[in-house]
């Protein structure tokens, strides 16, 4: 404030120049002190007061969502700010304009919300701000297409319906209101267990959620189930009556049930028992299994050994099986062995004779037996003797005229040659009854061989080769 000082003529008059001086520098520091606070004031008031217009950006939405001039905009559930103006754009998409006090950043999405949807009013626009680190969006920035987010009016989900379904919908409608007639009551007893069953659901689709792949495996899967059991609805009708026989015989034989079930407790007693004691004897077998590991350490290496084995051993019990029982008919051994009762009675008079056959073929079968190497070793050679040759030919192309050609003379041990009446007389076969090897010359003495005397009066031992 200023001060005006009076003073008498007097002291006016008695007043230096110095003092004069020194009285207007101190009005005008005065001066300037008030003005540079009212300057401050002035600043702080605009400051506080008018502050700043806040940061305006522009929302475009599909339709205006019945938004009006003046709604608010909230961010996290808090007013931020007031929406300025709704314009139509040159698409024909709802511009809005609104002044919010937080700067946004990119990523941020904007949605008009309404409290309900029965409810046309109390519309107002709610903003998820993008992350912090983001770029942050100037004043006047355009947030649309996937930013923005328009609501769904009750009427036009009802306007998707044809008038037919309306009137579904309406009867529906009118039903749940015929359902909830004077059961309010028990109608609000039910409700309150409605949002633990939300929650309980939300948690349940969040865990279906969270593993999506396994989830689309049990979808495809279920459905492949259904099919098949679709496919396969005659044995499932058969099945159900039969699981409803089923129950229906031992709901039948309740009271043995409930005895059983009575003698079940005790049974489980004696059971847990034994278990008891069995862990003790595991304790014994310890030993046992320790040495057991001694003997059976080996049995790695066979049973390796043993697996080609055993996989070379699958056809072999693959055609086994099929021999045994092959299927078709008259073609395995289950029809040999079904027809050997047949066989039998059958063959069984012929048993008789072929027994005696066989006996009385014993002596010739005993004979020829020693004689096999022979005869095959003549079988088998005759082609080697006929191979060879000398100045006369093949050794087979020399033979005798006649068989009385020479004999033998036992003095001299020499072949003399016969007269002419010698040679035409009738050859007497049994002289030659060499036994088996007697044919060839051997300076050892193992031929001829007698079969361990079997022989003896069927050959002669004696008769073999001259020298």
């Amino acid at each position: 404030m200023l001060y005006k000082e009076e003073r008498t003529p007097a002291s006016a008059s008695q007043e230096s120049p110095e003092a004069a001086h020194t009285g207007r520098g101190s009005l005008l520091a005065r001066v300037l002190t008030i003005g540079a606070l009212v300057v401050v004031v002035v600043l702080i008031a605009v400051l506080v007061l008018g502050g700043s217009s806040g940061h305006k950006y522009t929302l475009v939405f599909q339709t205006g969502g019945q938004l009006v001039k003046g709604n608010q905009v909230l961010i996290g559930g808090s007013p931020a700010g007031s929406i300025d103006s709704i314009d139509l754009t040159d698409d024909d998409n709802a511009e809005v304009k609104i002044t919010i006090d937080q700067v946004l950043h990119r990523g941020t999405t904007a949605v008009v919300r309404t409290p309900s949807l029965s409810t046309v009013a109390g519309r107002y626009i709610s903003i998820s701000p993008g992350p912090d680190n983001f770029k942050a969006l100037p004043d006047g920035a355009v947030l649309a297409g996937d930013s923005t987010t328009t609501p769904v009016d009750l009427d036009q989900l009802f306007n998707a319906f044809n008038p037919r379904a309306r009137k579904g919908l309406q009867d529906v409608i009118q039903g749940f209101a015929g359902i909830y007639a004077d059961k309010g009551k028990q109608a609000n007893a039910a409700y309150k267990y409605f949002s633990p069953a939300l929650s309980s659901t939300d948690r349940l689709l969040r865990e279906l959620n969270s593993d999506q792949a396994v989830f689309s495996d049990f979808v495809l899967n279920s459905s492949k189930v259904v099919t098949a059991l679709a496919e396969r609805r005659d044995q499932l009708t058969g099945l159900v009556s039969n699981t409803n026989t089923a129950l229906g015989a031992i709901a039948d034989q309740n009271v043995a049930f409930d005895r059983s079930l009575q003698l079940l407790p005790p049974t489980l007693r004696q059971a847990n028992t034994t278990f008891v004691n069995l862990r003790a004897a595991l304790d014994d077998i310890d030993p046992l299994v320790n040495t057991a590991k001694q003997a059976t350490k080996n049995l790695d290496p066979f049973l390796r050994q043993l697996r080609p084995v055993a996989d070379k051993a699958v056809p072999v019990f693959r055609n086994l099986g099929d021999s045994v029982n092959l299927p078709g008919k008259h073609n395995d051994l289950q029809y040999i062995v079904r027809a050997l009762p047949s066989l039998h009675r059958v063959g069984t008079p012929f048993q008789k004779t072929g027994i005696k056959a066989l006996s009385s073929a014993q002596d010739t079968i005993t004979f020829a037996r020693p004689y096999a190497p022979e005869l095959l070793a003549a079988l088998g050679k005759l082609g080697q003797a006929s191979g060879y040759y000398d100045a006369n030919g093949h050794y087979a192309r020399i033979q005798s005229a006649s068989l009385n050609l020479f004999n033998y003379n036992s003095g001299t041990q020499a072949l003399n040659p016969n007269t002419l009446a010698e040679k035409f007389q009738p050859f007497d076969f049994s002289l030659a009854r060499r036994c088996p090897g007697g044919a060839t010359q051997a300076v050892s003495g193992s031929n001829p061989f007698l079969d361990e005397g079997r022989l003896n009066g069927k050959c002669n031992p004696a008769d073999v080769p001259p020298g």
